[in-house]
C-alpha cells in the first residue's frame, strides 16, 4: 500500500521476501495481485508466479508485468478461496509460497470511483470484483438491525445501533461523503478528534459486502492444500479482525491450539500438524512508517508447511 498520489508500496517487503526463502526456479503465488508489488518482487528473486485478483482491473493492469517476463507470470481473475482449485485446473500445483496482503488495495483506496475511500467523494460502491450487490444497494434496503449487527462484527464499532439509526434516517445515500458525514454527526465527531469513526463504517461495510473474512478462511486452507512440504506462506493484515483469524487458523494447523474446548469441542482425532509453528509476528518498523504511513496497522505471519497432508473443515485429514 502507498499513499494517496505515491507509488503503490507493498507493505513489510523485506520482510515478506525474507519469509518466503524464495530460490530461483521456484513457483509462488502472489493471493492478492492488486499493483503487483509483491509479484514484481518475487519474480526478481528468480520465480515464477501465479497471480490472483478479483478486480478485473487489477488483472488488466497487470498485463504489462505478464509481458516483461517472458511467461514466468501467469495472471488469474478469480478470489483467492479458489486458488486450490484454479491452480490445480491448470497443472500449477503444488507450489514452494503463497502471499496473502489482505483488505482493500492502495489502487482501489486511491480511486474515488470505487467508493472505498473516507477521503475522497465517490459513489457508494465498494465492490472488489465490480460485480454484485453495492455499498448503496445494501445500505438503502437493509433493516436497521442488520446494518448494525455488521458494524458491531466486522468494524467493532461499539455504537453501532445509533450509526444504523442514522444512517436509515438519512436514506437515500448515493456518495461516500453522505455516508461519512451521517456517521460523523452520528457520533459526534469533531474536526480536530484523533480517528475518524467513518473508517471503522467504511471497514465493516466493506467486509461484509466483499465476504471478506470468508474468503480469507477459505484461502486459508487453500494454501494449505496447495503448499508442497516446506512451503512458506506469508500473510499481511492490516486489522485485528483478520489478524486473529490468521493467528488462530496457524495455532490450530501446527498443533498449538488446545484440541477442543467447552464452546467448540474436538471431533475425532486430531490431524498431524500440517504448518511447523509459527514464527512470531512482524510489524512495520519506524523507518518503513515514515515513508509509507498506510503501514501503521500491518502485522505479518510466516509459517512452513509440513509434510502432513491438509486438515479437512472438522480438523482431520
Amino acid at each position: 500500500m502507498s499513499a494517496p498520489g505515491q507509488p503503490h508500496i507493498p507493505v513489510l517487503l523485506d520482510e515478506v521476501l525474507d519469509g518466503l526463502a524464495i530460490q530461483t526456479g521456484e513457483r509462488h503465488v502472489d493471493a492478492t495481485f492488486g499493483a503487483g508489488g509483491y509479484t514484481r518482487a518475487i519474480l526478481a528473486q528468480g520465480a515464477e508466479v501465479a497471480a490472483f485478483d478479483r478486480d478485473p482491473s487489477a488483472i488488466e493492469g497487470g498485463q504489462s508485468i505478464v509481458a516483461e517476463h517472458d511467461g514466468r507470470l501467469v495472471l488469474i481473475e478469480a478470489p483467492f478461496s479458489q486458488l486450490a482449485d484454479e491452480l490445480e485446473r491448470r497443472g500449477l500445483a503444488p507450489v514452494d509460497g503463497v502471499t496473502l496482503d489482505i483488505g482493500v488495495s492502495s489502487m482501489q483506496l486511491d480511486q474515488a470511483e470505487r467508493g472505498f475511500s473516507i477521503q475522497q467523494d465517490g459513489p457508494l460502491d465498494m465492490r472488489m470484483s465490480q460485480a454484485g450487490e453495492s455499498a448503496e444497494e445494501w445500505l438503502n434496503t437493509a433493516d436497521e438491525a442488520a446494518i448494525a449487527d455488521v458494524l458491531f462484527q466486522y468494524g467493532e464499532e461499539p455504537r453501532s445501533r445509533r450509526v444504523a439509526r442514522a444512517i436509515v434516517s438519512a436514506r437515500p445515500l448515493k456518495r461516500t461523503s453522505e455516508l461519512a458525514n451521517v456517521v460523523r454527526k452520528a457520533l459526534n465527531h469533531k474536526p480536530h478528534d484523533k480517528k475518524d469513526p467513518a473508517t471503522r463504517v467504511f471497514q465493516a461495510i466493506r467486509i461484509h459486502l466483499n465476504r471478506e473474512l470468508d474468503e480469507l478462511t477459505e484461502g486459508l486452507a487453500a494454501a494449505e492444500r496447495v503448499l508442497k512440504p516446506g512451503g512458506r506462506l506469508a500473510v499481511v493484515t492490516f486489522h485485528s479482525l483478520e489478524d486473529r483469524l490468521v493467528k488462530r487458523f496457524l495455532r490450530e494447523r501446527s498443533g498449538s491450539e488446545p484440541a477442543g474446548s467447552r464452546h467448540r469441542p474436538a471431533v475425532g482425532p486430531r490431524a498431524e500438524p500440517s504448518f511447523e509453528t509459527p514464527a512470531k509476528a512482524v510489524r512495520p518498523s519506524e523507518a518503513e512508517l515514515a515513508r509509507n504511513p498506510r503501514a501503521r496497522s500491518a502485522t505479518l505471519r510466516v509459517a512452513r508447511r509440513t509434510a502432513a497432508a491438509p486438515w479437512s473443515s472438522e480438523g482431520v485429514a
